[in-house]
């Protein structure tokens, strides 16, 4: 039978609801249950599941539970709003406070806490997650049989497994590590969101190393501000959650985080911070990737290439680098394989169709990192830049205008259109994001144009390129839907793109 989910482990030990509600140190409920798995999502359990009945925002998980007995649920840990509920459906059950911060302990104890037996490499920051995941995965491969979660997919070896968020809930990222002990998985590059930190996703988790990249305005729809943001991000750097911090000291957050981290700390820098540990040196950018020197603490001198182009990746290759050196492979050997990765599926991507200008998709979809992008873009490019940028809906609605002004400012053509507006008017916030382009002075503004719709908006970008010219389509960078009043419809950049292209090479 096939079930809905991550995959679970083939080979289990039950584990009696007596010994969980021991664990939790609440009183066993009758009956002598063997708990077999765990789920959060009752249309993913299976036959002998603890399901996991959590309060929502709109709907509580015991809504479901009758759902989840059906489908062989053998037991119920909820709350006490839930657990009359679970009583109704004749399922014992183990009812806390909050059961979604213990959930994580529970699943890391029926599937024998398989974590134990994986080099774990989590990251963390605003930018760059998702590319030093790759990168470390890549290093990692050199000398270990690896596994990958994060944002554009979840790696166990060679099989590649669609993701539904960039850290999984705990009961998936338990039945993950679990998997991946039992097919010989050795280590894990994972990222870490704020997400996933405040709502208990990796409670339990304890990574070998966690790595901070960055940290600037981002989900302010979900923290209260920059400090409850940071805060979010530094629980990775306690004895709780990780072993050895390795941080960006290249931004006062990171700095910060280096002063008053409750691990060790091993600091790095790519702008040369002369305190820093690990220091990028002699920093040669080009249109597709980037050279420089890695000078360590010990007075190494490592050849280091960056396979993306931008001096943020340079950032993001040296993360990556002195995370596996921290992890104990050799320094030279880990440049050497973070070198060798391919590039990261949207991530400053190119479209090539034979065409005489540069074309790159790229997720950036935060101030900071649309500017970067462009201004990594404009060393590169001879002639001008034409960029395609929206911003996303039901998200944090403060970056928009500074979104509008960073495209306006340093491209030489801003083509502003719809990301995913989800339940959101498109136009209304075309008309925030306009209002952010206005703003910029009229001597050091692009051409503005604004399209609804997006295949149109990367139409009209590919249609002004000329000889030596860039396009770049940013803001969803591996997405292959656009999520428009709730109706997600296939849309991949890159391949919209490509059909702009072909078009013109007609």
């Amino acid at each position: 039978m096939t079930y809905p989910g991550p995959p679970r482990p083939v080979r289990i030990s039950a584990t009696p609801l007596a010994e969980l509600a021991d664990q939790l140190g609440v009183a066993a409920p009758d009956g002598s249950a063997e708990i077999t798995g765990i789920t959060h999502d009752s249309r993913a359990v299976r036959p002998g599941d603890l399901y996991a009945a959590l309060p929502g925002a709109r709907l509580h998980g015991a809504d479901f539970v009758t759902q989840a007995a059906g489908l062989g649920a053998a037991a119920v840990l909820t709350d006490p709003a839930g657990a009359e509920r679970a009583a109704a459906a004749g399922l014992p059950a183990l009812v806390v406070d909050d059961p979604r911060a213990r959930m994580g302990e529970l699943a890391a104890t029926i599937y024998g806490h398989p974590g134990r037996d994986l080099l774990q490499i989590g990251i963390t920051g605003t930018s760059g997650k998702t590319t030093t995941a790759y990168l470390v995965e890549g290093g990692l491969r050199t000398a270990k049989s690896t596994g990958l979660i994060g944002t554009v997919e979840m790696r166990i070896g060679d099989e590649r497994i669609k993701s539904e968020r960039t850290t999984p809930e705990a009961t998936d990222l338990q039945a993950l590590f679990a998997v991946m002990r039992e097919r010989g998985t050795e280590a894990v590059a994972m990222e870490v969101s704020s997400h996933a930190l405040v709502l208990g996703r990796v409670d339990a988790c304890v990574f070998d190393i966690a790595v901070f990249t960055n940290l600037s305005p981002e989900h302010m729809e979900f923290h209260s501000g920059m400090e409850d943001y940071f805060q979010a991000k530094a629980q990775l750097f306690t004895p709780k959650r990780s072993r050895l911090g390795v941080v960006n000291v290249d931004d006062e957050y990171g700095r910060r985080l280096a002063k008053e981290a409750t691990v060790p700390v091993v600091t790095y820098s790519a702008e040369g911070h002369p305190d820093a540990d690990w220091r990028a040196d002699e920093v040669e950018v080009g249109p597709l990737d980037s050279t420089f020197t890695v000078l360590g603490p010990k007075g190494e001198r490592i050849a280091a290439k960056s396979p993306l182009a931008g001096p943020f990746n340079v950032a993001n290759t040296l993360a990556a680098i002195v995370a596996l050196a921290a992890a104990g492979l050799d320094p030279q050997s880990a440049a050497d394989g973070v070198a060798a990765v391919p590039g990261v599926p949207g991530r400053l991507e190119r479209v090539d169709e034979g065409q005489p200008f540069f074309a790159v998709v790229d997720y950036a979809h935060k101030t900071d990192a649309v500017e970067s992008v462009l201004r990594a873009l404009r060393k590169v490019t001879e002639g001008k830049l034409h960029a395609v940028l929206g911003c996303g809906g039901d998200r944090d609605t403060t970056k928009r205008e500074p979104m509008g002004a960073a495209v306006a400012r340093f491209a030489d053509t801003a083509v502003l259109t719809s990301d995913n507006p989800r339940s959101e008017d498109p136009l209304a916030i075309l008309a925030t994001m306009l209002q952010g382009a206005a703003s910029v002075p009229a001597h050091e503004r692009g051409e503005v144009q604004v399209f609804e719709d997006r295949a149109a908006a990367i139409a009209a970008a590919v249609a002004r390129a000329e000889p030596g010219d860039t396009v770049l389509v940013a803001g969803k960078g591996h997405e292959q839907g656009q999520d428009i009043a709730g109706v997600v419809r296939p849309f991949d950049d890159r391949q919209v793109l490509r059909e702009a292209i072909k078009k013109t090479q007609g």
